[in-house]
């Protein structure tokens, strides 16, 4: 049955990419795909039986931070996806740090290991294609501290949605159009608080409504998603978010789909919710002038790895690598007059064969010899401030 599956769906992608040229050819290219296919079952069938151990005691899954200030710490963190055509490493090596109380901002173009990052942190990477395989997501819940890549599922269900809390990118897509929005966040409410009364979880919900804005917090109550605006769904989205007082807030993408002015209000809701629960936000988007505005800390990712690192004012005005000053050169200026707006050349790479030296040779101005090289390690410029670019290593400074 399994020979015949992996038969079927090797025939498949060969009619997909319409294989070209002799019989032999073409053979030749089933074999490669047969040996692609079983390699990826293999792995993740390992994989899928660590995940399903039945007994999992807290030693094997505790464990310390490294900086007592951190909610979360990620080290070194692996993310890879099982494809038919190979092995995708979204995220391949990734580490920073999200401290008590601050906003750290996640940036990058589309594709590089943003979401992968966040949705590797909820344990929603879509299994057996998608798996963790290496690395450590440290979290401190002020009592103790578990290492999320290894706690078991039950768990992390109680540890989802209470205690780190997700802001979805498109909240029609995220909420259920048969339930109304009351509904949908009572259920939250009553799964992480099973002792509270029907009364005191619709008193609740009606509450977080008040809380991120919704003057007419009983209506929108019984109101299903489709009735309401972008703005007003995604305002109730991060009320559910909010509901059982998370230490953690993810925000994939919160403002993508609204308008300008909707856009200011979600980020001023947004820090003063920060502010009143004291909560930590991870702020992961595209857009430079949110990051600006919001966060305290700085996270550039490009094709699953983070090239730099450090605080907001050392990002935007004193950008170290050559992928950084590119994506501040492609933002729009009010005090700039320019006849078209800046592009990064090239594109990137193919995230199934990655090349051994640095990522963004290939598309860089400032490539050098040593840049064909290994991949640059992490390089302190300063305490905050670190970045993956030969550039700034001994050894180019040294030599000018």
């Amino acid at each position: 049955m399994k020979d015949s599956y992996i038969k079927n769906t090797i025939m498949n992608r060969l009619r997909k990419t319409k294989l070209k040229g002799s019989s032999k050819a073409r053979r030749a290219g089933m074999r490669k795909l047969r040996h692609v296919n079983r390699e990826n079952q293999r792995l993740m069938n390992q994989y899928e039986r660590t995940q399903k151990k039945v007994t999992i005691k807290p030693s094997d899954y505790q464990c310390e931070m490294r900086d007592q200030k951190n909610v979360v710490e990620f080290d070194n963190l692996q993310t890879h996806f099982f494809t038919d055509m190979g092995v995708v490493k979204a995220v391949d090596g990734v580490s920073f740090d999200v401290p008590k109380g601050k906003t750290v901002g996640v940036v990058g173009e589309s594709g590089c290991g943003k979401s992968v990052t966040s949705l590797s942190l909820m344990r929603l990477v879509q299994r057996p294609t998608g798996q963790i395989i290496g690395g450590q997501i440290r979290y401190n819940n002020g009592t103790e501290t578990v290492d999320i890549t290894k706690v078991p599922i039950h768990k992390i269900q109680k540890i989802r949605g209470n205690e780190i809390a997700m802001i979805f990118q498109e909240p029609m897509t995220s909420l259920n159009p048969v339930f109304t929005i009351g509904s949908q966040i009572d259920e939250i409410i009553k799964l992480h608080n099973p002792g509270m009364s029907k009364k005191a979880i619709r008193g609740k919900s009606i509450e977080m409504l008040r809380v991120v804005g919704i003057a007419r917090a009983d209506g929108i109550y019984h109101s299903y998603p489709h009735e309401l605006s972008g703005g007003m769904r995604q305002r109730a989205m991060i009320g559910m978010s909010l509901a059982c007082d998370p230490k953690l807030i993810v925000a994939d993408e919160p403002t993508t789909a609204l308008d300008v002015t909707i856009q200011a209000q979600i980020l001023d809701l947004l820090r003063n919710l920060k502010d009143k629960v004291d909560a930590s936000i991870m702020l992961i988007t595209h857009d430079l002038g949110v990051v600006a505005e919001m966060a305290d800390e700085v996270v550039v990712m490009y094709a699953g790895r983070v090239i730099e690192k450090g605080t907001a004012l050392e990002i935007f005005q004193d950008p170290k690598h050559p992928y950084t000053v590119g994506l501040l050169n492609s933002k729009p200026s009010v005090n700039k007059s320019v006849s078209r707006l800046y592009s990064i050349p090239g594109n990137v790479p193919n995230p199934i064969n990655m090349p051994g030296y640095c990522y963004f040779k290939d598309r860089c101005d400032k490539r050098m010899p040593i840049c064909d090289g290994d991949y640059p390690p992490m390089i302190k410029i300063s305490d905050t401030h670190l970045v993956a670019c030969w550039l700034w290593s001994e050894e180019v400074l040294r030599n000018g």
